[in-house]
């Protein structure tokens, strides 16, 4: 990048100083931006403008449940942005659809990708998304590049799709995107597994099985798969990774999921202009794992001392808060944009 990305500082609210209170108040606080949802029968209003759904359909015959929105007003050289949640999210998680207003309201077209069997995604898929599914994110970028091919496409993975994407980025390096944004992607899985192993992580660590669960839950009941082993309370991550996301993703066994699907490795080989953002006070993800990895000059780390995992509160007046990251991203857009230059 012929320049340097300068992003404004973090001044956290007085009660989100701390990064599991950056990460919690990021999800519960409300999310003032509306839901993507189709109009009726998928297809977009006369004059335009709405939202249109179509699916993806992967290699194994499993679909990925995309939606596709537009501004009011196309601006002249629009991108096509796609977005990718994290883990037990979908189109409809908070983060989602602030990053589709700000882009929308920039005018330029918004995909919103749902993993498999995620959201609106439910009974389109057998298997199981994790941190390693770089070919269904590239399956969904040469999608939108066939509904788009002259316009330029910027990728956005939040967590566990920031992993994917690097992936896709540095390790695949087909079917890319013009431009990626990474979203404090846990890119030494291992290390990320260790940390949500700890005491003062439970609660995240719970959530995360209990959602994960509940995925692979439906599919047994929509006949898409045999019954699959039963967790508890005391069940981690880790062991729902060994016991259900190894063996149905073909890996061996959680480690060696864990090793052939970080994206670490792969840093280096990047080519295409990628920000990766990055909170020291993530308590998930130590920020050192990609702050301090080896990168080629195409990746730039903006490492922020305050954010938690993807919560990036900022103070507003006294009390109250703002979101800092779409901002983040509307400026690291427009940094990579300048960067490449025109078409």
């Amino acid at each position: 990048m012929p320049s340097a990305l300068s992003l404004p500082p973090i001044r956290p609210p007085v009660w989100a100083r701390s990064g599991h209170a950056q990460t919690l108040f990021g999800v519960w606080l409300p999310v003032a931006a509306p839901e993507l949802q189709p109009d009726m029968n998928g297809l977009a209003r006369g004059d335009g403008r709405g939202v249109t759904r179509f699916d993806v359909t992967l290699a194994d015959g499993d679909r990925l449940a995309t939606l596709e929105a537009r501004p009011d007003f196309v601006a002249e050289g629009a991108w096509v942005v796609h977005l990718f949640h994290g883990l037990t999210g979908s189109s409809s998680s908070g983060y989602i659809r602030r990053a589709a207003e700000r882009f929308r309201a920039l005018g330029h077209i918004v995909v919103a990708v749902n993993h498999r069997g995620a959201g609106l995604g439910t009974g389109l898929a057998r298997g199981m998304y994790h941190s390693g599914v770089a070919h269904d994110v590239r399956a969904a970028l040469a999608a939108g590049r066939a509904r788009h091919p002259d316009r330029r496409h910027l990728a956005i993975g939040y967590s566990l799709s920031g992993n994917a994407l690097l992936l896709a980025l540095g390790r695949d390096r087909a079917d890319l995107p013009d431009a990626a944004i990474a979203v404090n992607p846990p890119v030494d899985l291992a290390g990320c597994v260790a940390r949500l192993l700890r005491p003062a992580n439970k609660l995240y660590d719970l959530n995360f099985v209990r959602g994960c669960v509940r995925l692979i839950e439906e599919r047994v009941h929509l006949g898409l798969l045999p019954p699959q082993p039963r967790f508890g309370l005391h069940d981690t991550i880790r062991d729902f990774d060994e016991r259900v996301t190894a063996p149905l993703a073909g890996f061996a066994d959680a480690d060696d999921y864990y090793t052939r699907c970080s994206a670490r490795p792969w840093l280096t080989s990047i080519d295409v202009p990628t920000v990766i953002l990055a909170s020291r006070d993530d308590p998930m993800i130590d920020w050192r794992d990609a702050g301090e990895a080896p990168r080629s000059t195409s990746v730039g780390v903006h490492v922020m001392p305050h954010g938690g995992h993807m919560g990036y509160l900022a103070r507003n007046g006294a009390l109250g808060s703002k979101r800092w990251l779409e901002d983040a991203l509307a400026m690291s857009f427009e940094h990579l944009a300048t960067s490449i230059g025109e078409p």
